[in-house]
């Protein structure tokens, strides 16, 4: 078995769900042109993946821990990920994302230039119902297609997460497919001094719309019990990083700095304690003086759950 450039490894959800297996396996043919510089692994033990993988002549692994509620966990997905080639770049790619050529291309430049990083950035949100044909042109017709009926996602977390074998090697026990862990892998890059990149000017995704009928209740997942236990497990809000807190950009065949504006000095200054410092202390004061309407918020809803706990 010959060691792909790339590897791009995944946990997606049970192909069940008529629409939700139309979309996977567009994502995933999508990765498949670029063979064999990318080798796909497929993690989990959902309905369908097993057989979309034998399908499809990808990499899978069944075995991947789970918490307490069924989901399986992004420590023990990374770790498959990293185990399954020696590729000497990962990339976590959530289930529904189509991807470009350029994908492959920006990871080989920004590879080639930064041995410590997070190649990340925002997608275009589509409908699509059907399965797409990928025969020669599709890249073209695509993108042509995207841009009359997609739209581009506001910046927060990001679909997918490029970094070399060696970064990542120790994450927490997070829920996947909660909010939270993706802020916290931003934030990691920067306390950790890695070279955070924004593809979005050089790399173009496609999520493909969906419902929430495989989460608990059909809601989206900012308001599940996982999700704050994701956020307790990242360090709590200061941790809560986003695409706005980037140091570089992808852009025009080179590296940027991300543009500075009094927003970003302001941000800048305001995550100095906890990336430079360390101290969650000075973080959470820096946070009070900055932002002190939101800070008496959570302040109080801290004490009320607080009298809650006592109460019991």
């Amino acid at each position: 078995m010959s060691t792909p450039f790339l590897t791009i490894f995944t946990a997606p959800k049970p192909f069940t769900d008529p629409h939700i297996r139309v979309i996977q396996r567009n994502a995933i043919r999508s990765w498949k042109q670029l063979e064999p510089e990318v080798g796909i692994v497929l993690i989990g033990d959902e309905p369908g993946i097993e057989e979309t993988a034998r399908e499809f002549n990808l990499g899978h692994v069944s075995n991947v821990r789970k918490n307490d509620h069924g989901t399986p966990l992004i420590s023990s997905i990374f770790e498959q990920g990293r185990s399954y080639y020696q590729s000497p770049q990962l990339a976590y790619i959530n289930a529904d994302i189509i991807i470009f050529s350029n994908f492959l291309d920006v990871t080989q430049f920004v590879s080639s230039l930064k041995k410590h990083y997070l190649l990340v950035g925002q997608r275009w949100d589509m409908d699509i119902r059907e399965e797409l044909d990928f025969s020669v042109g599709w890249e073209a017709s695509l993108k042509e297609e995207c841009k009359k009926n997609g739209q581009l996602h506001p910046r927060g977390g990001s679909d997918y997460f490029i970094y070399p074998r060696y970064c990542y090697r120790f994450i927490p026990d997070f829920a996947v497919g909660r909010a939270g862990w993706d802020n916290w892998m931003f934030y990691k890059a920067r306390a950790e001094g890695w070279a955070c990149i924004d593809g979005t000017p050089s790399i173009h995704i496609i999520h493909q719309n969906h419902d929430y009928s495989h989460l608990p209740g059909g809601q989206p997942h900012y308001r599940l019990p996982e999700t704050f236990e994701n956020v307790r497990l990242a360090g709590g809000r200061r941790t809560i990083f986003t695409l706005f807190d980037v140091q570089y950009e992808v852009a025009n065949g080179s590296i940027q700095k991300y543009p500075a504006d009094a927003k970003k000095f302001w941000r800048e200054v305001e995550i100095f304690p906890l990336i430079k410092l360390k101290s969650r202390w000075l973080a959470n004061l820096f946070f009070a003086i900055l932002h002190p309407k939101r800070a008496w918020i959570e302040y109080r809803n801290w004490l009320k759950n607080r009298d809650k706990k006592a109460e019991k």
